[in-house]
Parts: structure tokens; sequence; C-alpha cells
């Protein structure tokens, strides 16, 4: 499975098992949706999540080049 595959995979399952999203409502989902669906978690956490701006996807696009 390649690497994105794999990621998606996982992030799929939380947020299934975190927002109770179907998979259908994962996929339907923007990067931008997902990111503010997850912040309050994170913050609650403690944890800082990074912004999903241009330079993020040009850099996951790099590392990710399968699609």
């Amino acid at each position: 499975m390649s690497g994105f595959a794999e990621a998606a995979r996982r992030l799929a399952g939380q947020a299934g098992l975190l927002l109770g999203w179907r998979p259908e409502e994962f996929w339907a989902a923007t990067p931008e949706e997902l990111a503010s669906a997850l912040a309050p978690l994170g913050e609650a956490m403690g944890v800082d999540t990074p912004a999903v701006d241009r330079a993020l996807i040009v850099r996951l696009k790099e590392m990710h080049p399968d699609g």
C-alpha cells in the first residue's frame, strides 16, 4: 500500500472514531473541513495543529507523488 493510501486509510479511521464520520463523509470533506473538525480535539489535548495552506499541500504532494 502506498504512503498516501496508508495515511488516508488511517486518517479515515480516526475521523470515524473521533468524529463519528462515515467513509463517504470523510471522502467528501475538504482538508480544511477535516482540520476544522479536528481542531477542537487537538486544542483540548494541548496539541497545536498546523494550518492547511498551499505550502503544506505542496510539501505533501512532494512526499507522496503517487497521487
